[in-house]
Order: structure tokens, then sequence, then C-alpha cells
């Protein structure tokens, strides 16, 4: 409306973080956990190697907040001359890298990285990125320019850079802040606050005004004026009657119902949790009696399926960054990498006892659907714990026994139980 806030009334802006709130919701439940490709354990295990020698447990959950903070953020792959069979991988700020698509194939064609800026914020040290090669360059101020520092010929074929986009449209490719549906009402509700604050300050205890009083009586012993806290705080309860001045009165005004704020806050909070999917308890609309665990979890069902559509969205990115990785280090790209998948952690909240039923369920019949190893995945547990496990049971000799037993006494053996056998 280009009204100011008032200068006095400035240190009483308050700020509403209910972006990061609803971006943390979401970023909270993407995890990575694995790739996998199908009948290839081992061709993944070097891919896990990268996985945890380039820290990307910690950097995956960067770039995925930084993709929906600014709507995209970049991926790129490196050689390393220290360990040439781990290729480098890092993720980087759309402020700082950007990259050229081609609006019909879709594919990076070049890409820019800002290293280093001088004191006026312009680039200085940059690395441009092409499809056979990658060219590294400092400004030298002028006359003498941009010079170049070095040049990489990977000749891949491709530009090492893959960009991880948030809400993609077809006329879009660069993507959307997730903040987009909620930065209207969050300044909406840092302005109630605002005007909140003020109110506090000024109406929310009852007001004492004067009437007939001069200046002078506003004085202490000394002749001083009586500091202005003073009167704030009501310190002046009699004042002395003067004749010349007249008759002297003092009220009181009612103190305001600063509840109309708190009405207008709350709507603005159920208007941001239609808007983003987020549980009303997020955001502390709760009630006296807490709602069931079957409930919240019911509450949560439109949020994780949004955490699901990010995760589709971003884990092509991560596919495309390894099989870079593997063209860098291989100098070319097994086709069964193709097919490669990213298996992402459950977005949704189930408790270990009901992962622990349902497992059952599918492992524990006659004719079971799935297989012991599959089941330790469903439970979540990471490859190296699966792992660990299997081998334990593959090196149990009851396990081993039972095996020959067969659930059914086959090789004329009537099944037994452990403590048969035993």
């Amino acid at each position: 409306m280009g009204l100011a806030v008032p200068k006095d009334l400035q240190q009483l802006q308050t700020v509403v973080n209910w972006c990061g709130t609803y971006l943390g919701a979401i970023n909270g439940r993407q995890k990575i956990e694995d790739f996998r490709l199908a009948g290839e354990a081992g061709a993944v295990d070097r891919l896990r190697d990268w996985w945890q020698a380039n820290n990307l447990d910690e950097e995956s959950d960067l770039a995925h907040l930084e993709a929906l903070v600014q709507g995209r953020c970049y991926i790129t792959v490196g050689y390393d001359e220290d360990d040439p069979a781990t290729p480098v991988f890092t993720v980087e700020s759309p402020e700082s890298m950007y990259a050229r698509i081609n609006p019909r194939t879709r594919k990076v064609e070049s890409a820019l990285k800002i290293y280093e800026r001088n004191e006026n914020s312009e680039p200085k040290s940059i690395a441009l990125y092409f499809p056979n090669e990658t060219v590294y360059a400092e400004y030298g101020g002028s006359p003498n320019g941009w010079r170049e520092t070095d040049r990489v010929q990977h000749n891949l074929g491709v530009v090492p850079v893959v960009p991880m986009v948030n809400r993609t449209r077809i006329n879009d490719r660069d993507g959307t802040t997730e903040m987009r549906d909620v930065m209207g009402l969050t300044d909406a509700a840092c302005r109630t606050l605002t005007n909140l604050q003020g109110a506090q300050e000024l109406m929310a205890l009852p007001q004492r005004y004067v009437l007939g009083a001069t200046e002078d009586i506003l004085q202490d012993a000394n002749g001083e004026a009586i500091p202005s806290w003073q009167a704030y705080i009501a310190n002046i309860l009699t004042i002395p009657s003067d004749p010349d001045s007249g008759d002297v009165s003092v009220g009181q005004f009612s103190a305001a119902d600063l509840r109309n704020f708190t009405e207008v806050i709350r709507t603005y909070e159920t208007l941001v949790c239609s808007v983003t999917g987020l549980p009303t308890h997020y955001l502390g609309l709760s009630t006296e009696n807490p709602a069931s665990a079957d409930a919240i979890r019911s509450s949560e069902g439109r949020l994780v399926k949004i955490v699901e559509r990010k995760n589709s969205a971003f884990e092509s990115a991560w596919e495309q960054a390894m099989r870079i990785g593997i063209m860098l280090v291989d100098g070319e790209l097994d086709a069964r990498f193709r097919r490669l998948e990213t298996v992402w952690r459950n977005p949704a909240t189930p408790t270990m006892s009901e992962k622990a039923d349902a497992v059952r369920k599918l492992a524990g019949t006659n004719e079971p659907l799935i297989d012991r190893q599959s089941a330790l995945e469903m439970m979540g547990m990471s490859p190296e714990e699966v792992q660990k496990i299997m081998d334990r049971m593959g090196n149990d000799p009851l396990n081993n026994l039972l095996s020959m037993v067969g659930e059914n006494g086959s090789g004329g053996v009537q099944q037994s139980s452990k403590e048969d056998i035993g």
C-alpha cells in the first residue's frame, strides 16, 4: 500500500517462518537410501562407495532443500586426480551456476559456474562446461579481460552438469520455489503480528489520561521533568492540586481486546494448511485432546503424496549424475545403467510394529510374496545392515538345517520346531 512502518514501531516487526516450516516438513521426509539395478546387486556397490566418498548423505539433503527454496539446483560431476576410480559429485546453488537447456531435447547444452567474485560482486573466476570439455578462466581486469587458465578434455559427449528442478512446467523448465503459495499468506500474517505488537504496546494495558494539568505538575521535587519511562509505567499515581490551574481530573480507558488479531492469524494458519497440505498440528492448530495416531497419519496423507512427487522429480537428476560418473570412469555407459532406480526412504511415518506386521504378512505365509532380503529392506534397513544380517543367517547352523528340512517336510523329513531340533 506504500505505507511504511513508523520508525518507533520498526523494532516490533515480526517474521513468521511458515515457509521454513513447510519446506522443512518436505525436506525432512526426503532421504535416499540406495540405488537399485534389477538383478545386479554388485553393479551398484561402487555407486554406494561413490555416495559415501562424496558425503552425499548430507550433500543430497542440501541439494533437495536448495531446489525447494530456489526452484532448482545443480549437480556437477568431475574427475578426481587422486582417485581416478571415484568421480567428484558436488551440488551447486543457482546463485552461482546456470545451465542452458535445449527446449526440444531437454538436455543441457552448456553451463556456467562462478567460483569467485570481485568487490563489486562481478564474476572474477569461472568455469564453462561443454559436452566435450570444461574451460576455466579468470578476469584480469581492463584491458586484459578474460584469460583462460585451464582446459579439461573429458570427451563425454554430454555436459557434466545435471539440473535438479522443482515444479517444472512445459513452458518453464527453470522451476519455481516451493514457497510461492505460502509467501503471500506469510506476509499477511507478519503484518498482523506487527500490528498486534503495536496494539499490545499501546493498548493492551488500560491507558490513563489527565485533564486540567500543566507541565509544572509533571515535575519531581527538584523541578526536573519526570522521565517518560516513569510516566509510561504509571509511576505517577497522584498529582498535586494547583489552585491556579483549576481542578485536575484523572481517568482511564478500557484495555483493548486483542483477540481479533489472534483470530485473523488463526485464519491465515488454516489457509496455509489448506494450500500446502500440512497437518494442522504442524502450525499449532491442535485441540486440547490430542488426536489419535491413526488420525495423525491420515492428516499427513496429502503431505506424503507431495513428497513422493518431489522424489520422482528429483531422482532422475541423481540417476543421470551417476550415469555421467560411470561414463567418466569407464569411458562408456553400460546399457544396464539406463534402468537405474533410486531407492527412497518411505516418506510416511509408520511405526516399527506396523512395518513388521506388514512384512510378516508378505513373507510369513506358506507361499511368501517376498524373500527375506526384500523383507529386511522393507523394514527400512540400510544395504550394509541387510547384508550383515543375511551373512549371519547364512552362517547359522540352525537356519541351514531348517533350509534342508523344508517348510513341508520335503525329503521325507518331518518339519520340527526349533525347540525339537535343539
